[in-house]
């Protein structure tokens, strides 16, 4: 195979690609701050005067735009590189949030925001993961899983900075802020990326069966029924894990009785788990297989949404603060274990669209979950009801996983 040798920003290229992983991170920390959502829910509600599930509607709209935007643009990724599309979606994003700060109601913020920023994170989020997947295919797991670390760990930032600005300004006011920052973090970021010449290998490296697997069109994929796993895994765990973002603030306050700066405090906590599980998910994958990482995370899905569902009220903190951290976890796992088994699975030469298809679950995951959550607070009285069928979900995904997720045909040795 051929092997040329790009220089990266003046390093060898098995050196210099670390850059894009670093730039990856930034990026995501800006796209990322949607996960401080759940900060801005209650002064929203209080501002516009509705219930727990309209003020969910701008998350779940941009969650569903933001996941089903991926599998449309991502054959563009090869057509116009990932610089053109990272630097047209944080425009995109930045706007987004910018029309969101002018919102008369929480409909038109649905609109606003919720549409035309969560476009714009479905054209930016696949960006940088594609650049590491094919820059890193000898650590093709813990590559896509530090450069999406950011995305998890953006609420660590953005929640208690979101708390303190919409104290001093108000909510609207705040969104705006936060997009002008956003869209700067995103565009300086993309400009630098690209992928690698075609046919290069890090020096040294020399692909194993598993990691030369056939390169699958999106047709062939959803003929396979590691596809079907991993779709139907992916949501579940996705559903458990935007279900917990959504509502990790108002569950600290209205179940577990905390104030509102230490339940936004701990959000930023949370956000510390949702980060390391990319990472430490996608090296799993490189390790263990999909199948044994999938099932882990599935089954502390179950484990933490039953802890939640047992402990409330005042002295349940430490429940409160346990079960949140895994699911943040767990969701962050996904994030990594998805984008590396469908380049396992399916090879990276059509991974823009493959990817994109696969991701649709995240937002039917972000739908089901959230509106699970909301309906059940507003019905019930109390969000409590809701960690119930989380944890009867995780286990029919743990069959699934079983079932579906090994041994792959096309490579992940490690499941067989």
């Amino acid at each position: 195979m051929a092997n040329p040798s790009p220089a990266l920003f003046g390093m060898p290229p098995e050196r210099g690609r670390w850059i894009f992983v670093l730039l990856g991170l930034v990026m995501n920390l800006a796209i990322g701050s949607i996960y401080a959502w759940s900060v801005f829910r209650k002064p929203l509600e209080k501002f516009f005067a509705v219930g727990a599930t309209e003020s969910l509607l701008p998350f779940i709209v941009f969650l569903a735009l933001f996941a089903f935007t991926m599998p449309l643009v991502g054959g563009l990724l090869d057509r116009y590189g990932p610089r053109l599309l990272s630097v047209a979606g944080g425009v995109i994003v930045g706007a987004g949030w910018l029309l969101g700060s002018q919102s008369t109601s929480m409909t038109m913020l649905a609109v606003t925001y919720g549409l035309v920023g969560g476009i714009g994170v479905g054209i930016v989020y696949n960006c940088p993961i594609a650049v590491a997947a094919r820059w890193f295919p000898d650590r093709r797991g813990f590559a896509v899983g530090a450069a999406v670390l950011g995305f998890g760990l953006s609420p660590l930032l953005t929640a208690p900075l979101a708390n303190a600005l919409i104290v001093a300004f108000g909510p609207l006011a705040t969104m705006a802020y936060v997009g002008a920052g956003a869209l700067v973090v995103i565009v300086l970021s993309g400009l630098p990326l690209r992928f690698p010449p075609a046919g290069w290998v890090p020096a040294g490296w020399v692909p194993t069966a598993a990691a030369a697997c056939v390169d699958l069109t999106r047709a062939e994929m959803v003929r396979t029924k590691q596809f079907w796993g991993l779709w139907l895994c992916f949501f579940i765990g996705t559903l458990a894990g935007l279900m917990a973002i959504g509502i990790a603030s108002p569950v600290g306050q209205e179940v577990f009785l905390l104030p509102a700066a230490t339940a936004a405090a701990l959000v930023a906590v949370f956000a510390i788990f949702n980060g390391v599980g990319r990472p430490l998910f996608g090296a799993l994958v490189d390790r263990l297989g999909t199948r044994t990482t999938a099932i882990a995370n599935l089954g502390l899905i179950a484990l933490a949404a039953l802890l939640l569902w047992t402990g409330s009220g005042a002295g349940g903190a430490a429940v409160y603060v346990v079960g949140f951290a895994a699911l943040w976890l767990c969701l962050g796992g996904w994030l990594a274990i998805a984008p590396a088994c469908t380049a396992a699975y399916c090879g990276t030469k059509y991974y823009g669209p493959n990817y994109g298809l696969v991701f649709t679950a995240y937002g039917v995951g972000a739908i089901v979950g959230n509106l699970l959550a909301g309906s059940l607070r507003d019905i019930v009285g109390s969000y409590t009801a809701v960690f119930l069928p989380v944890a009867a979900l995780a286990l029919v995904g743990v069959a699934v996983a079983v079932l579906f997720l090994g041994p792959p045909v096309f490579g992940d040795h490690h499941d067989s």
